[in-house]
């Protein structure tokens, strides 16, 4: 709730009271006390709280998870940069949207996540980290400091796993996700979207050390998932929508598994493929309409009453 961290920043930050806090912000403490508890607060008094806070664009949330304005800081940009060495390593031949398009919400969404999974975060910036990420002449000095940190080589393992969940994703999900005549979006869309992070951590193959909960984080999160695409599934048939394929394998198989069938995707390989359900949905529409027609024409041949099915010309190798 980013107006109780907002509110819980400044107290902590200028060492006030909610009293004086509410003088300065020319508000009352009752509704000083209601943005504690996480009640909305307008865009312009939020901004008024950066500015006392003097947190920038940074999410206050992430601030308080980091424990400073400079922790927070550290760690937003070797996030970024490990988003930016991840994204460039895939090939999928989609563009990860989370970690290119939607860099300022990055750092939150990624600690979020680690706790979600029971990390249990360092108290202050890894001093071994704390390098000059701008200078060129470090790049591969940072690599042996990512390795060797525990925090910065399971965000790294994220990462990557979400390059590979995403391209399947968008080769095959998203186009159903924000299909607005199948009316997805409302109704797990916007669940399939925004927790694609957990997922691509809860496909991670060995279990993280420092993730204490990660067994239970990883069976909600598929379980989750396989309830969404579930329901995306049943809109598609029941809207007669091709698709390229089983989507369920967003859970199912590995990070490169879904890599590799994103990746023809994109190339064009799999333009022509239609998942085998579709097949079986159009034949079972098409029996379903022979059941309801067959007894009509049995009726206007006058035949329904002889009728008898010879069930052994329908097996194969008579």
């Amino acid at each position: 709730m980013i107006s109780n961290a907002l509110v819980q920043l400044a107290l902590d930050l200028l060492a006030c009271s909610q009293k004086e806090l509410a003088l300065q912000l020319g508000v009352s403490p009752t509704q000083i006390s209601k943005w504690k508890k996480g009640e909305h607060m307008s865009e312009e008094m939020a901004d008024k709280l950066r500015l006392l806070t003097e947190i920038g664009d940074l999410n206050p949330e992430f601030v308080v998870v980091t424990g400073s304005v400079a922790a927070a800081t550290k760690w937003s940009k070797l996030i970024k940069l490990l988003a930016d060495y991840a994204h460039d390593a895939a090939e999928t031949g989609y563009d990860t949207a989370p970690l290119t398009e939607y860099k300022e919400e990055l750092p939150w969404q990624t600690f979020y996540t680690l706790l979600q999974m029971g990390v249990q975060l360092p108290q202050a910036f890894p001093a071994e980290l704390d390098i000059d990420y701008d200078a060129g002449e470090h790049a591969e000095a940072l690599w042996h400091l990512v390795d060797d940190n525990p925090y910065a080589s399971l965000i790294y393992s994220i990462y990557k796993s979400l390059t590979d969940v995403w391209g399947f994703y968008a080769a095959y999900v998203y186009p159903l996700v924000f299909d607005d005549e199948l009316d997805v979006y409302g109704e797990v869309g916007g669940d399939i979207d925004s927790y694609l992070m957990d997922l691509a951590a809860a496909k991670l193959q060995e279990a993280p050390a420092i993730a204490l909960n990660f067994a239970q984080f990883r069976w909600e999160t598929m379980k989750n998932y396989e309830k969404w695409l579930g329901v995306v599934k049943e809109k598609a048939f029941r809207a007669g929508v091709p698709l390229g394929a089983e989507l369920l394998n967003m859970v199912y198989d590995s990070t490169d598994e879904l890599g590799q069938e994103a990746e023809a995707e994109s190339l064009g390989f799999n333009k022509r493929r239609l998942h085998p359900d579709i097949y079986m949905n159009e034949l079972l529409t098409g029996m379903r309409v022979i059941h309801q027609v067959l007894p009509t024409i049995l009726k206007k041949l006058g035949i329904e009453e002889e009728f008898q099915l010879d069930t052994s010309e329908l097996r194969l190798g008579d």
